[in-house]
């Protein structure tokens, strides 16, 4: 008989990470009652209609609003009728306790309120007014102590495919985000997470290693490369930082956190804002590499040289970041694998991701490890030069070469 996978080990205390602190609530007592207790306790009254939407980190409801009550108060249609349904809906966010701190959240949405304010379409999260007569805010807290948040309900699909004129579009409105978020690190030091070779790589190699998650014959193989990686990738890192090239971003901006509807593109989901590379925010929407996928045609090369053209329209970008995106890949494998072990006490994940701990399992990730420090130690990554890399014939192929692994809908990297 065919033996599935192993429950991984877990330990009381292990390094902070960007995933957090250890100690964490698995959302058992939040019932749809105390979703909308939550939402009415900010003078939201509710219809009862409440449906999860699809999270694991954090937990998300959409709530109907209770129009009769709320037509024609304040910053509501006059009339329920004249209104879409989907003015009458909202999104209930409940932040994962141990995660981030209040400090921390509240940074989040003040860079999202300044790219609102810049006129970047991003959903913002709306200022509450609890009942109880506490101070205003867009963070709230329930009598539990989760810390949640509401935003609009915003109609929009997430694009399959986008053209170049979408592509370029968007690169503007990343490098627009990214002046704001270097402005906003130049004012102060910011709270969030910076994303180096230390939070998202050794802290979480520590973790995996301390509880035990790798099976000895993988342990040392995977520990050597991301040693590797991380000592390869430090002092890229200090001489970004040195330069002021680390700011505010996005930070997880997938096509899925990408929506679009009649007027354009917007942003969603600031949750993984850290302080980082530009380069992060661009190789995470366009990530294929043409040899890898059977793009033999070059569009995946096309598609990135669009998205960065929008982007240089109006802001500089240091091609020397380029090198970069092989090692970012890395450490979001890294990141990746971290996170589901940490939460893996939370039941929802050993349902999604029954593969995890299993042999077949780390033998993938120590291979992509090992071969994702070959790329990054290429002749063409390491110099960050990437002109001719549609050329090189070797098996580990160009900076393009990637098979969907990061998308929203699955994969063993992309969350």
């Amino acid at each position: 008989m065919t033996r599935g996978p192993s429950r991984p080990k877990t330990k009381k205390s292990a390094p902070r990470s960007a995933w957090g602190s250890d100690s964490t609530h698995f959302f058992y007592d939040l019932t749809p009652d105390r979703v909308l207790e939550a939402v009415e306790s900010v003078g939201l009254p509710c219809t009862g209609r409440c449906s999860a939407l699809n999270s694991f980190e954090n937990r998300v409801y959409e709530v109907e609003l209770d129009a009769a009550e709320l037509e024609g108060t304040p910053g509501f249609p006059a009339s329920a009728r004249q209104a879409p349904s989907i003015t009458w809906r909202r999104v209930v966010k409940f932040y994962r306790p141990g995660r981030w701190t209040r400090e921390q959240i509240l940074e989040e949405h003040a860079y999202i309120a300044s790219l609102v304010d810049a006129e970047i379409p991003a959903v913002a999260p709306l200022i509450l007014h609890p009942r109880s007569g506490g101070s205003p805010g867009t963070l709230q807290q329930t009598q539990d102590g989760l810390l949640y948040a509401i935003f609009p309900k915003v109609g929009g699909r997430a694009p399959d495919e986008l053209d170049s004129d979408q592509l370029k579009r968007v690169g503007r409105f990343i490098g627009r985000m990214h002046s704001v978020g270097a402005a906003r690190v130049a004012q102060r030091k910011s709270t969030r997470v910076p994303l180096n070779p230390e939070t998202y790589g050794r802290a979480n190699l520590d973790f995996l290693l301390e509880g035990e998650f790798l099976p000895p014959e993988y342990q040392n193989r995977y520990q050597d490369a991301a040693l590797d990686l991380c000592e390869t990738l430090e002092p890229r890192f200090k001489e970004l930082e040195s330069r002021g090239s680390l700011y505010l971003i996005h930070g997880d901006c997938h096509r899925g956190n990408l929506l679009w509807n009649d007027q354009g593109p917007f942003f969603l989901d600031f949750d993984d804002c850290v302080v980082g590379p530009a380069v992060q925010d661009l190789w995470l929407l366009q990530p294929g590499r043409s040899d890898a996928s059977g793009d033999d045609d070059g569009s995946g090369r096309r598609a990135f040289d669009a998205l960065l053209a929008g982007y240089e329209e109006l802001r500089p970008f240091d091609h020397t970041q380029l090198g970069l995106v092989e090692g970012l890949r890395a450490l979001r494998f890294i990141h990746y694998a971290a996170w589901i072990a940490r939460r893996w006490e939370d039941p929802a994940f050993p349902l999604a991701f029954p593969q995890f701990g299993s042999h077949r399992y780390w033998g993938e990730e120590t291979e992509d490890l090992e071969r994702q420090l070959r790329l990054l130690k290429s002749p063409v990554h390491s110099s960050g030069n990437w002109t001719n890399a549609g050329d090189d014939d070797s098996s580990d192929g160009g900076p393009y070469g990637w098979e969907d692994e990061e998308s929203e809908e699955g994969g063993r990297h992309g969350r």
